[in-house]
């Protein structure tokens, strides 16, 4: 069910609501970003109607292979389950077709933007979670990789590409893990656009360095974009992330 409330847009279901933004200078604003692709900056939040207090959030970037893709069109029913649980989704879009810095530069203004905003609808920004799903899950790693945020909490990655990106070639893979925070990464066996083996070595890399949980899950049968409808096996994702949260939670609280 989608309506709209004068020039904000909203869209919603049972117990979420999506409210869009700009962030482009991490600053909420009506009118969308004045740039060649105006909605390059553009989010929806998921929080659930009836959740009173404050919740942990989660970041999501969506795939496309760093040209294509939007928010919200993966992981949705990962953002309502923990919407039920009082989390606040967070679903980002960020600039196409650009130089990869950009991009990443976009991922940090969206976790800005939480930091700054994020109470406003309920969120408790001391306690962040970045995710990603296939180039998403290279953002989000690159974002917790090369930033010193005491917030961040972890990582989730679905079927992440770790390889080189950009010019500069940038990739997770270059790091060791050391002062990592913790990582969640679910890749399918039989990834025909990622292959499995690029994750192994992404879980290994990071283990060698990290003194945080580095949690990896690989799914017998699974393809790329396994998080597009719900299903069987992203339940148990599911499932899994919500565990890998609650421990990581409960490990800062400690």
């Amino acid at each position: 069910m989608s309506w709209s409330l004068g020039s904000e847009n909203f869209s919603g279901s049972d117990s979420t609501s999506a409210f869009r933004q700009s962030f482009g200078n991490a600053k909420p604003i009506v009118e969308p970003s004045r740039e060649i692709d105006r909605y390059a900056n553009l989010l929806d939040v998921y929080r659930s109607q009836s959740h009173t207090g404050t919740g942990p959030v989660l970041v999501h970037l969506h795939g496309g292979g760093f040209r294509v893709g939007k928010k919200s069109r993966e992981a949705r029913p990962l953002f309502n389950r923990l919407a039920r649980r009082g989390w606040v989704c967070v679903s980002a879009d960020y600039r196409l077709r650009t130089r990869y810095s950009d991009q990443l530069e976009d991922v940090k203004k969206v976790l800005a933007w939480v930091r700054e905003h994020g109470p406003e609808y309920g969120a408790d920004p001391s306690a962040v979670v970045v995710a990603g799903s296939s180039a998403g899950g290279h953002l989000a790693s690159m974002a917790a990789l090369t930033t010193n945020d005491p917030s961040l909490l972890g990582v989730v990655s679905l079927y992440g590409y770790y390889g080189p990106a950009g010019r500069q070639r940038a990739s997770p893979m270059a790091f060791d893990g050391e002062g990592a925070p913790a990582f969640f990464v679910a890749h399918p066996e039989r990834d025909t656009l990622v292959v499995v083996e690029d994750a192994r070595r992404f879980v290994a890399s990071l283990r060698k360095g990290s003194t945080n949980p580095v949690v990896y899950a690989e799914l017998p049968g699974a393809q790329h974009g396994f998080d597009f409808f719900y299903s069987i096996r992203f339940e148990a994702v599911i499932d899994g992330i919500e565990a890998f949260a609650d421990s990581i939670r409960a490990r800062r609280r400690s």
